[in-house]
């Protein structure tokens, strides 16, 4: 899986249930693979889903939920680990984000993986508490 982005295509899409198994398995999102038939509601419930493919092979995949009206939330990134740090998460993310450009909240939530704020900063992103004037962000999960 190796080679700068060359060949790269991304396209909204939702892949096949079989292939986002193993993408989301292949860097380690067990929660997601326990369940198939729930993984495949949410990336058909998702307002847009982008993959990226380099000669037929899922690479990547980001989507995204909300209303697109006020609020887009970037809720999956995933690159296969053997095509990280070619720039294919960065652009993933500027392509899911591109219809929803107007839309004043996009937001995400993630977990506190070393590199995980620099890569989001990059993009243009804040951390909640971070943010001028201050915020607040919750969350339950079950």
């Amino acid at each position: 899986m190796s080679g700068a982005g060359g060949g790269l295509e991304l396209r909204a899409e939702v892949p096949a249930l079989d292939e986002a198994l193993a993408l989301y398995d292949a860097v380690g999102w067990g929660a997601y693979t326990r369940e198939p038939e729930t993984l495949e509601r949410a990336l058909r419930g998702s307002g847009r889903v982008v993959t990226a493919r380099r000669d037929g092979q899922l690479l990547g995949l980001a989507r995204v939920v909300g209303d697109g009206a006020v609020i887009a939330y970037l809720q999956d990134v995933l690159v296969h680990p053997g095509a990280q740090g070619q720039g294919i998460g960065r652009r993933l993310v500027e392509e899911v984000f591109a219809p929803y450009e107007a839309v004043r909240q996009q937001v995400l939530l993630t977990d506190a993986e070393p590199g995980q704020r620099a890569f989001y900063e990059a993009l243009g992103f804040v951390e909640a508490h971070d943010h001028d004037p201050g915020l607040r962000a919750f969350v339950r999960l079950h």
